[in-house]
């Protein structure tokens, strides 16, 4: 029978898996090459000096901040290191505590730690990214900053995190590392904080393979960033060493995007747009399909304008409904799975543990504030993600494609729910 899954011995939707979902590199081309070897044929990878530096990263960083919508932009090796540099760059280290969602890739906690500073949890709200109104719940007289994400495509209500970062003095960096590209009310994402961090890693909307980007309209922002990611330097201000005193000059770490990586970025951003309105297309192709099921959800999209659709994310009853689809459309080559393995970021063991690779904890174990991680934190958190489950749309798909996962989100639908 057509309806027998093929978890059960059924004939599947597909008889291959899709196409591998990586959006950036799969529009790959002869204009990454082409820029690849210009850098090569000059000898000059490194950005700052060579025999012919060809001012791949430079043109890359001006590009990406007209693109997004802010003064300034600067390439760095990782979307964690943009992280870092973000922190910094904002005097963000020991006896500070920031407020991130519980709902995140692990690098926006560790990120946090490594600047020397203590994450702190606040719940999410029916998008998935953090709610608004949980913020201010989560805030003492030791918080500086929270750092939002827009989960896999879906923008963050930033009017109102603005609001709320504002009564509480709170500066505002916003992890855009899933989602380059998406939009609040007709402004792109990382164009709203104190500053806006971009991952250019393989599994990104635009990728380097791996790389980052750091964003603000705060010149002084700016050039502590610039130092912290270059040993304390500001090459463009002083040349190479400051020599005064009195300048803000400080001990920084090595985070200097290659002139390989530039060029590629600089080809990549390029293909943004396009990359964008494809996936957009493919998602919502399904999503319109599949939408009328019972007891197959959505989470909120805040703007759907603005989405960047590289991520149709269903929500089921239950954790075991979610479980039993997800493994069901798995053996239907219709890849997914649930978003973070359906628990909070602060379960992950080295969190909640507060294991670090210092031998006392640091910085997880500030004197005179001891810090707690416990189950419950979150509620809205820990109950919604167990129900979860993730298919990564790709700028490749074909409407075949598209119309292969509605089928097998039917065919499933029929069995299990």
């Amino acid at each position: 029978m057509e309806d027998k899954l093929a978890i059960n011995g059924g004939k599947p939707v597909r008889e291959i898996p899709l196409p591998p979902p990586y959006a950036g590199a799969g529009m790959y081309g002869e204009e990454e090459k082409k820029a690849v070897l210009e850098v090569l044929d000059r000898k000059s990878p490194f950005r700052y000096y060579g025999p012919d530096v060809a001012g791949k990263v430079k043109a890359f960083e001006k590009s990406f901040a007209q693109k997004i919508g802010t003064r300034h932009a600067l390439g760095v090796t990782s979307g964690t290191a943009s992280l870092v540099v973000a922190l910094k760059a904002l005097g963000i280290g020991p006896g500070d505590k920031v407020i991130i969602p519980a709902n995140t890739f692990i690098a926006t906690a560790g990120a946090v730690v490594i600047a020397g500073a203590v994450p702190v949890f606040a719940d999410i709200d029916e998008s998935l990214n953090i709610d608004p109104g949980d913020i201010e719940r989560a805030a003492d007289k030791h918080t500086k900053a929270v750092i939002t994400v827009p989960i896999l495509g879906n923008p963050c209500e930033m009017d109102r995190i603005m609001k709320t970062a504002e009564k509480c003095n709170l500066l505002v960096i916003e992890d855009v590392a899933q989602s380059c590209g998406c939009k609040y009310k007709g402004r792109y994402a990382g164009s709203f904080g104190d500053a806006g961090c971009f991952s250019l890693q393989i599994n990104k909307i635009i990728t380097t393979g791996e790389g980052g980007i750091v964003v603000t309209g705060n010149d002084r922002f700016y050039e502590r960033a610039v130092r912290y990611h270059d040993h304390g330097m500001f090459r463009e201000k002083e040349g190479f060493l400051a020599t005064r005193d009195e300048d803000d000059i400080f001990v920084g770490q090595n985070y200097r995007m290659s002139e390989i990586t530039g060029a590629v970025a600089l080809e990549q951003l390029k293909k943004l747009d396009y990359i964008i309105d494809s996936m957009r297309r493919i998602k919502y192709r399904i999503k319109e399909q599949v939408k009328g099921i019972h007891g197959l959800g959505f989470r909120k999209i805040n703007d759907e304008a603005g989405d960047a659709g590289n991520v149709l994310l269903i929500m089921l009853p239950d954790k075991d409904s979610a479980a039993r689809f997800s493994n069901a459309l798995n053996a239907e080559n219709i890849s997914n799975s649930p978003l973070y393995g359906g628990r909070p970021v602060y379960m992950h063991p080295q969190i909640f543990n507060q294991k670090t690779a210092d031998k006392n904890g640091f910085s997880l174990n500030r004197s005179g504030d001891k810090t707690v991680y416990e189950m419950g934190m979150c509620p809205h958190t820990e109950e919604q993600l167990p129900k979860n489950i993730c298919i990564t749309i790709c700028p490749t798909f074909s409407e075949k494609d598209a119309d292969d996962i509605v089928r097998g989100i039917r065919k499933v639908a029929r069995q299990i729910l």
